[in-house]
């Protein structure tokens, strides 16, 4: 999975919004984050200190530009992004 799409290197004309639910809570996993189930279409995700609580995509289980937009966010909160070339 490319995760320049919820990274500071990801320009607004390059966020996707069609990113599989489990191709981000795989990436999330990865990176140690702690996922638990809220109530309805919530999940609870806690990473490096930094607690979050997202809706899961339903009908389709494709993410939509402001979850993406609110996943780099968090993404960058808990210190997770691609180092800068200099």
């Amino acid at each position: 999975m490319k995760l320049g799409c919820f990274t500071d290197s990801c320009s607004e004309r390059e966020k996707r919004a069609n990113i599989p639910w489990s191709d981000i809570e795989a990436m999330l996993l990865h990176h140690g984050a702690e996922i638990s189930e809220g109530g309805g279409s919530r999940v609870r995700i806690a990473l490096n200190g930094v607690r979050a609580v997202f809706h899961r995509p339903h009908p389709r289980n494709e993410t939509n530009p402001g979850a993406v937009a609110s996943m780099q966010r968090f993404l960058t909160e808990a210190g997770i992004g691609v180092e800068k070339k200099s």
